[in-house]
């Protein structure tokens, strides 16, 4: 009996010092959400990557044909030397974790983990039969890499050095932009569905050529832009938007070098003279961003209002005057003036006016108020 309470006992300080522990545990990391730390999130981009959630999580749906009522493609030429442009650029050299735009695309690229296709010129189609043999392409734009480990036949990988990265040479970015009006929600979307690099060499007869690499689609590439964090000015130093907010902000500034057409011509085909090619481009930009505006049905009062300003300005012309915002400023500002002359005029005048009290002591008329003396009298 002595023994089977001992054993008892002991049993019994086993089971709480292990109840104890686990509670314990549970209130340390039960119940609470922990930060990643750049630790884990390396560990786990190393070791898991993209997951296939993660994937979907970025994709976005295309609408349906029957949902659009206009649709219109663009491609636009990011110029990296703009100053908008300029995070897509920097940093130069992978610092903390930080990468540009295309160690990104090109990392994601080599590893295997997004397929890129092949760049041809306004006839683009993401479909199995035109994807880019990387090795192949690394080969053409004389790119150093070597085999990367877990490189197979079927899926191979390749590794690039950083003195190897060509970032200096690809200077621009293709991109192509959709610009969608969806009947359901009666709002203008716009979204990016590829981006290109674009190596820029010497050409072979002076001057600089520009020469594009591949196509990525957009969406399988935001997962790893929503890592990147850059500052998009030099007024504030703190990275509060990724790559990701970039492109879906439209925080770049990109010329309009092609519109998808029957022909396939540019705009420089379309437009040889610089000037006209300039007015084309504004007209284009123009029409896309005031499309959605004017399907909208003002209200009542915003009616009125554009109607009360639209008479202002007609009766300013008529006037005389070729500026009427200008003309409808200096007249209220005379009016201003005008009433507060007038105003001044009538205090003066009603100062004028009012009746003065006379002090005479040789007066003929005792009873009258008026003519009493304030002065005392001696008696």
């Amino acid at each position: 009996m002595i023994k089977m309470k001992i054993y008892r006992k002991i049993f019994l300080l086993i089971f709480a010092g292990a109840v104890a522990f686990g509670a314990t545990a549970q209130v340390e990391t039960g119940g609470t959400i922990r930060k990643r730390s750049e630790r884990d999130k390396k560990k786990t981009e190393k070791t898991v990557g993209v997951t296939g959630r993660m994937q979907s999580f970025y994709e976005k749906k295309a609408p349906h044909d029957a949902d659009l009522s206009y649709m219109r493609e663009i491609y636009r030429d990011l110029d990296l030397k703009k100053a908008e442009n300029s995070p897509l650029y920097y940093p130069e050299d992978a610092i903390d974790g930080k990468e540009n735009l295309l160690r990104v695309i090109m990392g994601a690229v080599v590893d295997g983990r997004i397929p890129a296709y092949e760049y041809l010129d306004g006839r683009e189609i993401f479909s199995d039969q035109y994807k880019v043999n990387v090795g192949e392409m690394l080969d053409r734009f004389g790119i150093y890499y070597t085999q990367a480990k877990g490189s197979t036949a079927k899926n191979p990988k390749y590794h690039i050095e950083e003195a190897d990265m060509p970032t200096g040479q690809v200077l621009n970015y293709y991109i192509i932009e959709k610009w969608e009006f969806d009947r359901r929600s009666n709002r203008m979307k716009t979204r990016v569905e590829a981006i290109c690099p674009v190596m820029t060499r010497a050409g072979d007869f002076g001057g600089e050529a520009k020469y594009p690499m591949f196509w990525v689609k957009f969406d399988a590439l935001r997962p790893f832009l929503a890592h990147q964090y850059v500052f998009v000015n030099d007024d504030n130093n703190i990275p509060q938007y990724s790559l990701d907010d970039y492109f879906n902000l439209g925080m770049y500034d990109g010329e309009i070098y092609k519109t998808r057409n029957l022909r396939n011509l540019s705009m420089a085909q379309m437009y040889p003279d610089e000037d006209m090619r300039k007015h084309a481009q504004d007209s284009i930009d123009n029409r896309l961003k005031s499309y959605g505006k004017d399907l909208w049905v003002p209200s009542r009062e915003e009616y009125l209002a554009q109607k009360e300003a639209e008479e202002a300005k007609a009766a300013a012309i008529a006037a005389g005057d070729t500026i009427p915002g200008r003309t409808v400023v200096a007249e209220t500002k005379n009016v201003r003036r005008s009433s507060a002359r007038t105003k001044k005029r009538s205090s003066t005048t009603k100062k004028s006016r009012s009746p003065k009290v006379k002090s005479s002591s040789s007066s003929n008329q005792p009873n009258s108020s008026a003519t009493k003396s304030v002065r005392r009298r001696k008696r």
